[in-house]
C-alpha cells in the first residue's frame, strides 16, 4: 500500500551517484531538518499502524533509527536498533544481505524483545528489499510476531516489494 504524495515529499532530493556510480539516491535530511513537514511524515507513516498491538519497533541503522525511534514515540511503543556489525555489545543475531551496490549485515541483541512481542518493521528507502528482508529475518530470529514494514519512500522499479512476503503487510508512505 502506498499513499499519494503529501506537500512535505518534495522535500526529498535526489543524489546522483551515490554512493556509488549509477545509484540515484533518495536524501531525506531536508525532510529531517524541517520540524514541521518532519512531524506530519512521521504521523504519515505511523497512521496505518496504530491500533496495531504494538510492543515495538524495530529500525534499521541508520536512518531507519530516525523514522523508527519517531514512530515508536508517536505509537508509545519501544524501540530496538537494528544495528551494522560491531556497534553492539553482548550475544548478538546477525543476518547478512545484498544491497544494490553490494553487501553487509545487521545486528540486534538477542535479548531485544521477548519471544511473541509484536514489532514493526521501520526503514527510510525501500529499493531492491534487501536490507527490510534482513530485518525481517532478524524479527524471526527473535520470535518476535512481525506485525508489518513501514518505509518512507519505495522505489517500485527496483522490486523490493515483490520479494516480500505477501502475508506480511507494507506499508511505503511514497512512491517514487
Amino acid at each position: 500500500m502506498t499513499t499519494s504524495s503529501p506537500d512535505w515529499a518534495k522535500l526529498i532530493r535526489d543524489v546522483a551517484d551515490f554512493p556509488r556510480p549509477g545509484i540515484l539516491f533518495k536524501d531525506i535530511t531536508p525532510l529531517l531538518a524541517d520540524g514541521h513537514d518532519f512531524t506530519a511524515a512521521v504521523e504519515a507513516m505511523a497512521q496505518p499502524w496504530r491500533g496495531a498491538g504494538l510492543q515495538a519497533v524495530l529500525g534499521i541503522e541508520s536512518r531507519g533509527f530516525i523514522l523508527g525511534a519517531a514512530l515508536a514515540h508517536v505509537l508509545g511503543v519501544g524501540f530496538v536498533p537494528l544495528r551494522k556489525p560491531g556497534k553492539l555489545p553482548g550475544r548478538l543475531l546477525t543476518q547478512d544481505y545484498e544491497l544494490e551496490y553490494g553487501s553487509d549485515r545487521i545486528e540486534v541483541h538477542a535479548d531485544a524483545v521477548p519471544p511473541g512481542a509484536r514489532v514493526l518493521l521501520v526503514d527510510d528507502v525501500l529499493a531492491t528489499g534487501g536490507t527490510l528482508l534482513a530485518a525481517l529475518s532478524l524479527a524471526r530470529q527473535l520470535q518476535a510476531v512481525v506485525a508489518g514494514a513501514a518505509v518512507l519512500v519505495e522505489l517500485p522499479g527496483l522490486g523490493g516489494r515483490g520479494r516480500w512476503p505477501a502475508a506480511v503487510p507494507l506499508v511505503a508512505t511514497l512512491d517514487y
